[in-house]
């Protein structure tokens, strides 16, 4: 039992990880044994990322691709699995965020929300999965939002894509478990991130997430580790089509 957490010699492609979220998710996974993968569109700051992980003792290799391209991320993962190892587990973390009112939302703002926070997520999900269905097992986690389940204002775009990543995410285990993978996600509330700078910075918005959330505080970032370690390991093997939320309590109360 004392194994079930251990990642040890497994290979996790983590997008969107030179920073925030994803880079947490990350080191927690290497933390655990796990050589990381990093992805990103900055060649630059996944370097940096790279290196703040190795000056850790951990075993750390960068793959710059853009996400929303479906050429370049099956061009990519199959370089991963050719020239670093196979993947064992996938973070499907690479997102944006725009904030507008809806009925001036732009379309090309739209666009680009929908293709990096919910096209993404197919696209490195299904080149992933042709790889780990050669071999009969492996994990996909992918990061939804407590905008799956509840909405708010000037975001309904990002609230639509964060909502189709939760059954995409069923649907990936309906159609997957059967064959070894498991297909969960995990549903972070508000984190202290820089994706959230603008609503950090809103001592307004501070106070009502404070007063709205029952543990009565903004996350820290090593607070979403656990989740990412648990639905990546043997301990969750028979866990699929999950979403884990991960808010404080947001979601469930009034």
């Amino acid at each position: 039992m004392t194994n079930l957490f251990d990642l040890t010699g497994k290979t996790a492609l983590v997008t969107g990880s030179s920073q925030g979220i994803g880079y947490a998710l990350a080191e927690g996974l290497a933390q655990h044994g796990a050589r990381i993968v990093l992805n990103g569109r900055n060649p630059q700051k996944l370097q940096a990322a790279a290196k703040a992980l190795r000056a850790d003792g951990h075993d750390a290799h960068i793959a710059p691709f853009d996400v929303t391209d479906p050429d370049a991320v099956m061009a990519a993962i199959t370089k991963i699995e050719s020239e670093i190892a196979p993947i064992d587990i996938l973070i499907n973390n690479a997102g944006m965020q725009h904030r507008a009112p809806l009925e001036d939302f732009p379309h090309d703002k739209w666009d680009e929300l929908m293709k990096t926070n919910l096209d993404s997520v197919f696209y490195v999900a299904q080149a992933a999965a042709r790889f780990m269905l050669g071999r009969g097992h492996g994990k996909i986690v992918n990061i939804a939002s407590a905008t799956s389940e509840l909405a708010r204002s000037s975001v309904a775009p990002y609230t639509a894509a964060k909502g189709a990543v939760r059954n995409l995410t069923r649907g990936m285990a309906t159609d997957w478990a059967a064959k070894g993978l498991q297909v969960n996600a995990i549903a972070p509330g508000y984190f202290r991130t820089p994706l959230n700078k603008a609503l950090i910075e809103d001592k307004k918005f501070t106070a009502w997430l404070e007063a709205r959330t029952p543990a009565g505080r903004w996350g820290d970032l090593d607070e979403l580790k656990g989740a990412a370690i648990f639905l990546a390991s043997d301990a969750a093997s028979f866990v699929n089509g999950h979403t884990l939320y991960v808010d404080g309590g947001l979601t469930i109360s009034l």
